[in-house]
């Protein structure tokens, strides 16, 4: 991986939903919905607290998480999308 993240921020790679709909219609990529889960791919350093303590992560690489569908920022490495988020934007841990 040549990306890693930063402070409280959180790289995710987003899971996407099948190509083909239940009636095998298949739907164009302009009109698919953007992912809400995804897999954590890597942790940043961690947020510091106003004593200068470190505050741990609540999640870890490899859980599936729910993310808002519109938030972080996306990024593109060796052509797999990513998205990289604070912790505290991520909606939930699944599973």
């Amino acid at each position: 991986m040549k990306i890693k993240p930063l402070g409280e921020r959180v790289l995710v790679e987003p899971v996407k939903e099948g190509e083909v709909a239940k009636g095998g219609i298949i739907i164009p990529e302009s009109a698919k919905e953007k992912p809400q889960e995804g897999v954590v791919i890597a942790v940043g350093t961690g947020k510091i607290d106003k004593d200068g303590k470190k505050i741990p992560f609540n999640v870890k690489k490899g859980d599936l998480v729910l993310m808002p569908k519109y938030g972080g920022t996306e990024v593109k490495v060796d052509g797999k999308e990513y998205q990289i988020m604070r912790e505290e934007d991520i909606l939930a841990i699944i599973g």
